[in-house]
C-alpha cells in the first residue's frame, strides 16, 4: 500500500471524489504544509497556521497507479486560483500536492507541466509541489463528511 495527499479546496469534497476510485482503500481528512503542531479546525480556520486543507488516501498501487489519483486531482478542482476553491478563501483552500516519494514528485510535475502546456487554463496553474509533511487528522466530524450526511458536493 502507498499513501498520496492532496489539497485542492475544501477537504470534503476532496475525499468524496477520491474515496468513488477503485484501488483507494482508505482516505482521512487533515491538515498538511503548516508551523503550527496539532492544529484544530478551527486553528487552520484562522488563515495563521500555514495549514492547508489535506486529503490523505492509502491506495493499492496494482490496482489504481498514482497518475490516476492526479488525474482525479487536477479534475475536481481549479488549480489556477490562489488560495481559493470556489466561495471558499484562505491558504488553507491553496491547490497543493504533497509527494511522499521521488517518483510522486517526478509525477506530480510531469503532470502539472502538461496540463499547463494543454491549453485548458488561461491562467498559470498555481497548484504547489512540496514533500509531504506531518499529517494532523481532522477532527472525527469532518471525516467521510459528506457521505455521513448524504450530500454530494460542498457547495449547493
Amino acid at each position: 500500500m502507498e499513501k498520496a495527499t492532496f489539497g485542492a479546496g475544501c477537504f470534503w469534497g476532496v475525499e468524496a471524489a477520491f474515496r468513488r476510485v477503485p484501488g483507494v482503500l482508505a482516505t482521512a481528512v487533515g491538515y498538511m504544509g503548516g508551523t503550527m503542531k496539532h492544529p484544530s479546525y478551527e486553528d487552520v480556520c484562522t488563515d495563521e497556521t500555514g495549514h492547508a486543507e489535506v486529503v490523505e488516501i492509502t491506495y493499492d498501487p496494482a490496482r489504481t497507479s498514482y497518475e490516476d489519483l492526479l488525474q482525479v486531482f487536477w479534475t475536481n478542482h481549479d488549480p489556477t486560483t490562489l488560495n481559493r476553491q470556489g466561495p471558499d478563501l484562505g491558504r488553507q483552500y491553496r491547490s497543493a500536492i504533497f509527494y511522499h516519494t521521488p517518483a510522486q514528485q517526478a509525477a506530480a510535475s510531469a503532470s502539472k507541466e502538461k496540463l499547463q502546456s494543454s491549453g485548458r487554463y488561461r491562467r498559470p496553474i498555481v497548484t504547489e509541489i512540496t514533500p509531504a509533511a506531518e499529517f494532523y487528522r481532522a477532527e472525527e466530524y469532518h471525516q467521510q463528511y459528506l457521505e455521513k450526511r448524504g450530500l454530494a458536493s460542498c457547495h449547493l
